[in-house]
């Protein structure tokens, strides 16, 4: 199977690359250096000149706080860019794996937000991976709409890589504790995405690790596994203030992959073990 991944360079698409060569599957990674998505003449060209099976589209404009000033590049890179991924997919009838994200819902209630749930995003950014999802199910027959929370992988910037580098210098954090939600380790969600792009169970589906905590606790448990003394003081969304409304509640059902015979992801807390292991490899 021949698969090409969008957003090569970020956590995401990396993480997918690496276990699809691992499975023996034809990989084709590609970053926004070697192709504009927004940029619909040179997509077809390229889509219909590799000609893949299924696309799994990773690549987005993902500074949240940013969009909400810098809304042209947004939309242009999360909708129109989407767009022209979509209808060369269609032209060539390829699978399109979409990765949607909890942005899309409006953090309301305390409660598990269902695949089925109507998204209602509170924030620019939402607002157009939102609309992303839309078009994918508009334009492809075969698709699939992912959406995934608080991801954290070996290659670029993430939460856990930032705690552990305040740990260096500072011995007490104030971090938000009235937003829950789950994190996801990029290397077990990819080996998800490619069990699931080489079935046919189409359909919206949430994934992120199995668990759900605080950032505060979040942060925590990376102090706690990394044997770092840090206090961590948990504060409320109002008392550290962003240009982006965020999500409190980031609760999201999987019972879509259950209900598919897809494994769930394992916990949090094993993923955050595994990760500190493989960013500390990384280093020797």
């Amino acid at each position: 199977m021949k698969i090409v991944v969008t957003g090569y360079t970020g956590q995401l698409g990396f993480d997918v690359v690496r276990q699809g060569l691992k499975l023996g599957l034809d990989m084709v990674g590609i970053g926004s250096g070697e192709l504009d998505i927004q940029n619909e003449a040179e997509v077809s060209y390229f889509i219909n000149n590799i000609k893949p099976d299924a696309i799994i589209h990773c690549a987005a404009y993902t500074a949240v706080d940013k969009a909400e000033d810098d809304k042209e590049q947004c939309w242009n890179v999360n909708v129109a860019g989407t767009k022209n991924i979509a209808e060369a997919a269609r032209s060539i009838n390829a699978k399109l794996l979409y990765i949607s994200t909890d942005y899309v819902l409006d953090g309301q209630g305390n409660s598990e937000f269902k695949e089925v749930d109507v998204p209602n995003p509170v924030g620019y950014y939402g607002l157009t991976k939102y609309e992303g999802e839309k078009i994918v199910k508009n334009i492809v027959d075969e698709w699939f709409v992912v959406r995934i929370s608080w991801v954290f992988g070996v290659n670029g910037n993430n939460f856990v890589k930032t705690m552990l580098k305040l740990a260096e210098t500072r011995n007490e954090l104030n971090v938000v504790g009235d937003q829950v939600g789950s994190p996801t380790y990029t290397s077990d969600l990819a080996t998800l995405l490619i069990d699931m792009i080489q079935s046919d169970k189409y359909g919206v589906y949430h994934a992120s690790n199995e668990g759900f905590c605080t950032w505060a606790e979040f942060a925590q448990e990376v102090f706690r596994q990394a044997n770092k003394e840090v206090k961590v003081n948990s504060i409320t969304t109002e008392e550290y203030p962003t240009r982006a409304v965020r999500p409190k509640n980031s609760r999201m059902s999987k019972q879509k992959l259950l209900d598919s015979g897809f494994e769930p992801l394992p916990k949090w807390q094993d993923a955050v073990t595994r990760y500190i292991h493989e960013i500390s490899e990384e280093v020797k």
